[in-house]
């Protein structure tokens, strides 16, 4: 009975927290500006091999010195088997990935997106704060946690900053376009210079 009612209680919790985001003002993306041209399809990525990461503070020490790696086809990497490198890292674990490049949105309006990860993963968008899910669990996602506004089409500026400590890894992407569907995000919607 007591797990009963703690699924109760968390289903809906879930439904208010949503409830909430459905209801708050959209957090307004900045197009890139110039808006890029001559992108290759995919993500860049530089790499860190730390001796331990457990928290986004310790990856995020990654960002300079990290040793540039073949690029990420997009956010589309589901969850690895053991002993499987990481993404298109050198290493199966104990990896930290610095990833640039831009997100295509091919229509204005309202946008949600959510990741899925293992480990933490911490993206900004448009220069602002999409996703963050820190620490150490299985492939899986937080869920979305704004709606955001794309006044124009056209590429904008991502930033991720993810790590993977033991065991397998992902990082995947789906997104919610104006009116449409959850899908996943599409690698052609990816580019990098």
């Amino acid at each position: 009975m007591r797990s009963r009612l703690g699924t109760v209680a968390a289903l809906a919790l879930a439904g208010i927290v949503a409830a909430g985001a459905a209801l708050a003002e959209p957090v307004k993306l900045k197009r890139a500006d110039p808006q890029p041209e001559g992108l290759k399809q995919g993500l860049s990525v530089k790499y860190g091999y730390p001796a331990e990461v457990r928290e986004l503070k310790i990856a995020k020490d990654y960002r300079s010195g990290a040793e540039t790696g073949p690029p990420l086809v997009g956010f589309d990497y589901m969850d690895s088997a053991p002993g499987q490198n990481a993404l298109t890292s050198k290493r199966a674990e104990r990896v930290v990935a610095i990833i640039k490049g831009y997100l295509h949105f091919d229509q204005a309006g309202i946008w949600r997106m959510r990741w899925h990860s293992n480990d933490g993963l911490e993206v900004m968008v448009g220069g602002e704060e999409v996703y963050r899910h820190d620490g150490r669990h299985t492939c899986e996602t937080l869920g979305w946690k704004d709606d955001y506004l794309i006044e124009e089409p056209g590429w904008y500026e991502v930033e991720a900053v993810w790590f993977q400590r033991l065991n397998t890894s992902c990082l995947m992407m789906e997104w919610q376009p104006p009116g449409g569907s959850w899908a996943w995000t599409p690698n052609e919607a990816t580019g990098y210079q």
